[in-house]
């Protein structure tokens, strides 16, 4: 079992910056995918970056390249999510979840833990 405490939202201006922390219990999470997903009200539940166990491979959606890093450190079992020039549709909740299978993927259905999300209010 996993299981998973985000922390790191607020409020922030367009273009502003957040950092998010999940912190994890469970002595295998270093052996798990782990993603940050954001859902806005009324809509899906939308992917935004994932780190392999590893720790060398990472993967992002489209519209945070370049402005959202995602790391883990292993020994404190906490994933952080660096989100950068925030623009205000990325208004949303935050979730941080894991995935035991050792396999990318952006499918939010796939990953098997997750946390209860943080609450992230970018104005313009």
């Amino acid at each position: 079992q996993v299981q998973l405490v985000e922390s790191g939202g607020g409020l922030v201006q367009a273009g502003g910056s957040l950092r998010l922390s999940c912190a994890a219990s469970g002595r295998t999470f270093s052996s798990y995918v782990m993603g940050w997903f954001s859902q806005s009200r009324g809509k899906e539940r939308d992917f935004v970056a994932a780190i392999m166990w590893s720790d060398v491979n990472t993967y992002y959606a489209d519209s945070v390249k370049g402005r959202f890093t995602i790391s883990r450190d292993n020994a404190k079992n906490t994933l952080y999510l660096q989100m950068n020039s925030l623009k205000p549709e990325e208004t949303a909740v935050y979730y941080c979840a894991a995935k035991i299978l050792r396999i990318w993927t952006p499918n939010p259905r796939d990953y098997d833990y997750w946390g209860q999300g943080t609450q992230v209010t970018v104005s313009s």
